[in-house]
């Protein structure tokens, strides 16, 4: 397990990974359910049976015999990819991260695993995670969460992503599976920490132009920035 040491205030860059490379969602009902399950499981209160309570309610609405929600971590960046998600993480209260990630796996588990008929946990381990300590880090990883990642769905990939930037950009745009389009379109999102993104800077102009250069940049290599990511280029 690669986890650092990290506490209140710490931002936090988490993956976690389908085991063996599998797919931890096959379509877009799975998807959706990612989605909910960021939202109500970053709550201090917590139902067992919250799937079940909340099957008829729309995406971002709990019980209305649920207490106020709390949030045990706030969101600053998230994108799903089919076997593997990215989350950047402010810890808001202590054990907030651990907490909330260990309610994620092992809700995704139990679901995947009725569903499908599975057995076991569907990720490769535990969550890995890198606290982020400079203000250039943290901008470089927010592009790589909600930018890099979605880019690489775009037909062609990554490479031709980059070639194709204002398109892949439009298209990109268009991808509900991401913090994208809080984050860029700023389409108000209940998941996304909107606050937070603004006093860490993080709402810039000129990020399209930020996240370009990024991209160039990384593919050229950038060594200095391989250990933030937390996977292979």
């Amino acid at each position: 397990m690669r986890v650092e040491p990290y506490g209140v205030d710490s931002i936090v860059h988490v993956i976690k990974r389908g085991a063996r490379g599998m797919n931890i969602v096959q379509n877009d009902a799975d998807r959706w359910r990612f989605v909910k399950s960021l939202y109500l499981l970053n709550d201090v209160y917590q139902d067992e049976n919250w799937h079940r309570d909340t099957k008829d309610l729309p995406l971002f609405e709990r019980p209305s015999n649920w207490p106020e929600r709390m949030p045990v971590v706030s969101i600053l960046g998230w994108t799903l990819m089919p076997n593997h998600f990215h989350l950047l993480l402010l810890e808001t209260r202590k054990g907030g991260i651990s907490k909330f990630m260990q309610r994620l796996g092992g809700s995704m588990s139990l679901y995947f695993n009725l569903k499908y008929k599975e057995q076991g946990s569907i990720f490769q381990g535990a969550y890995k995670s890198k606290t982020v300590n400079k203000d250039e880090y943290l901008r470089y990883l927010i592009a790589y969460i909600v930018v890099k990642n979605v880019f690489e769905l775009f037909p062609g990939g990554l490479l031709n992503a980059v070639r194709q930037f204002d398109t892949a950009w439009k298209w990109a745009g268009g991808y509900p599976f991401s913090s994208f389009q809080a984050m860029v379109l700023k389409r108000p999102s209940p998941l996304i920490d909107h606050k937070q993104l603004s006093v860490l800077g993080l709402l810039r102009k000129d990020f399209k132009a930020e996240a370009k250069n990024m991209l160039i940049g990384h593919i050229k290599s950038r060594p200095e920035f391989t250990p933030l990511i937390l996977e292979k280029w």
